[in-house]
């Protein structure tokens, strides 16, 4: 017996009758849904999750128009330098190792991320009591990629891959009594980095608490000009380790 091939057009449906146009078109729209639905997910998540890397968020905050004159405004200075040995304890060495060798000066951001900076500052303390100290500013890419070789504990972004690098990011924590505190397991500073988030985030930086590996402390700008640069830092083939630095610089404030 001759077999007799059937087109797709012919082929029965469930009940054994030839597929209408109704069905075709039915059948067609049906596996389009199930052929873009593991994209339309994946797009989803990626809006939803949380970045966990320093300077691999390319979201930018927008500004609070109610504060937009001021950072057009009144120039900020930057508070007086702290004795060095304040940032060298062990209690600032174990939650943020290597703090004691950070850049703390304030030059060695761009002017218009320390205006911004500065006005947080004053807004933490004025409105809301807390003051802040800086723990780090400027990050050399040397530095950067000492603390990426410590381990992901530390931070997962390689030289020229961090918004230190540009600038435009800062580390920051509180002062109490005298001495420096970063602890969130201190209610107080807890409270204090969510005000320390929506204060930041009102100026149009970027907070670290909202990502998965949090770093409360963290605020950064996220500048087009820096954005395109670091875009192709993360091109670029791994750059050989670094030396020490032997530049000088002694990071005081």
């Amino acid at each position: 017996m001759q077999r007799r091939w059937q087109s797709w057009r012919d082929q029965p449906d469930v009940l054994g009758a030839p597929l209408s146009v109704t069905g075709r078109r039915r059948l067609v729209w049906s596996t389009a849904v199930l052929l873009s639905a593991p994209a339309a997910l994946i797009l989803a998540w990626s809006a939803w999750n949380e970045r966990t890397l320093d300077g691999f968020d390319d979201r930018v905050e927008a500004v609070d128009p109610r504060l937009a004159h001021l950072l057009a405004g009144e120039q900020l200075s930057p508070p007086a330098p702290l004795p060095p040995e304040v940032f060298a304890t062990a209690e600032v060495e174990i939650e943020r190792p290597m703090t004691a060798t950070a850049d703390r000066r304030w030059e060695q951001l761009q002017p218009a991320f320390m205006q911004r900076l500065l006005r947080i500052f004053k807004v933490m303390q004025d409105e809301h009591g807390y003051e802040l100290v800086l723990l780090e500013g400027y990050r050399s890419p040397q530095r950067q990629a000492q603390l990426a070789a410590q381990g992901t504990h530390v931070t997962m972004a390689g030289a020229w891959q961090s918004y230190h690098q540009y600038g435009v990011a800062a580390d920051v924590a509180f002062w109490r009594d005298g001495r420096v505190v970063i602890s969130e397991k201190d209610d107080w500073a807890a409270r204090g980095y969510e005000r320390l988030g929506q204060v930041a985030e009102a100026h149009g930086l970027t907070w670290g608490g909202r990502w998965r590996m949090r770093d409360l402390g963290h605020v950064e700008w996220r500048t087009p000009e820096v954005q395109q640069a670091m875009r192709a830092a993360r091109r670029a083939p791994p750059a050989p380790a670094f030396e020490a630095d032997t530049s000088g610089n002694t990071n005081t404030p």
